[in-house]
């Protein structure tokens, strides 16, 4: 299937054949994957769409880099199907894929320039000297390190690095675009800026990409679509905020942000008790993508930090009597550590805005009122 990355105009690009088990991009099906007793994929299945920016995220272990590899052929999956472009690749050798990689580790070649490495990914296109010298021009001016041309590796920064190595790996107008955690080892600020740099060139070119990561702010801003891996299974694979504002498993829920915990019993349809509290609960809470049947009796009760209203109204639904136990400044919102008189010993935090923060009592441990908001509460089994 044609992408939107420039080809010169001799260069032939395959057509999509016939054969894929669905209409998206990049189809996984039933992945097994094990490493002697232990099961690093267990049954994955994956859509990925045209253009679409995928990110696998999850904790050290879950399988988000063995199903990137297994995708790229560097291991070789024990059952389960891949295609991509239309193209059964489940046994394809790696450079029969048609995508571009690009590790944390950048591996460029040290003794080759940078000119030298971005072509080297060219190799195998038919181009002549003049054609591949315009390419790496054409490159290196996208990734803004034109002039660069004649330096190696080592007189660069590590920023300036990984782009010359994302550069190489989209120099060939590969289909697919793999990534592994390709910006764990940069500095916050550098990490940052080619975060949106490169969503930038991924959504300029339209080119699918798969990547690996455990940053979860990276995996929120880079994404279109996020698959959350826990124990070689996809836990939840939807969009960044319904992942975060409706989270499908104790899990997700508790991987990603941070997240109040509370153990209820059901008392109707529509209240649960909480300790010595009622609280009302909406229809959402109760059928949520893992919410707990109400032929169930108890469960625990989630909710955001950001999501507890702070000084409600008079009449706001689930309102009661707190006090601040402690307070962190975290830039431009404070986390308060508050205890219900009617929770003694168990602590709820809440997200406040620095100016919803000025207006509320300076004296810990003087009285407040919150209010935990029906529409943010959501019930696990």
């Amino acid at each position: 299937m044609p992408n939107s990355l420039p080809h010169p105009a001799d260069i032939s690009v395959a057509g999509a054949s016939a054969g894929s088990s669905s209409d998206a991009f990049l189809s996984i099906r039933t992945i097994q994957k094990r490493f002697g007793a232990f099961t690093a994929l267990d049954h994955v299945s994956l859509d990925v769409k045209q253009g679409e920016m995928v990110c696998l995220l999850g904790p050290s272990g879950c399988g988000k880099t063995t199903l990137l590899r297994t995708i790229a052929g560097l291991e070789k999956q024990d059952s389960g199907s891949i295609h991509a472009h239309g193209q059964d690749i489940s046994h394809l050798p790696p450079q029969s894929r048609d995508y571009g990689i690009l590790f944390q580790s950048y591996a460029l070649f040290p003794n080759l320039t940078v000119a030298q490495n971005v072509a080297y990914g060219l190799n195998s296109r038919r181009m002549n000297r003049a054609q591949m010298q315009q390419r790496v021009s054409e490159m290196l001016d996208m990734i803004g390190l034109s002039g660069s041309e004649k330096k190696f590796p080592g007189q660069l920064s590590g920023g300036q690095q990984q782009r010359v190595a994302l550069a190489r790996a989209l120099a060939p107008s590969p289909s697919l675009l793999l990534l592994d955690e390709p910006l764990s080892a940069l500095d916050a600020q550098v990490r940052e800026h080619l975060q949106l740099e490169i969503r930038r060139l991924q959504k300029q070119f339209n080119i699918t990409t798969l990547m690996v990561t455990h940053d979860q702010e990276e995996a929120m801003v880079m994404s279109d679509r996020i698959a959350i891996m826990h124990h070689g299974r996809i836990e939840q694979f939807d969009t960044p905020d319904r992942i975060y504002r409706h989270p499908a498993t104790p899990f997700v829920a508790d991987f990603i942000g941070q997240a109040n915990w509370l153990p209820f019993q059901r008392l109707s349809s529509h209240q649960v008790s909480v300790g010595a509290l009622t609280l009302n609960i909406d229809e959402a809470s109760r059928q949520g993508n893992a919410g707990v049947s109400m032929d169930n009796g108890a469960g625990r009760l989630f909710c955001r930090p950001e999501a507890i209203d702070v000084q409600p109204a008079a009449d706001a639904s689930n309102r009661f009597s707190a006090r601040v136990v402690d307070q962190i400044y975290l830039g431009n919102r404070y986390r308060m550590m508050l205890e219900l008189d009617e929770l003694p010993g168990q602590r709820l935090m809440a997200d406040v805005a620095d100016d919803v923060r000025s207006r509320l009592p300076d004296v810990a441990a003087e009285r407040m009122w919150i209010a935990l908001p029906q529409r943010a509460l959501h019930l696990f089994s």
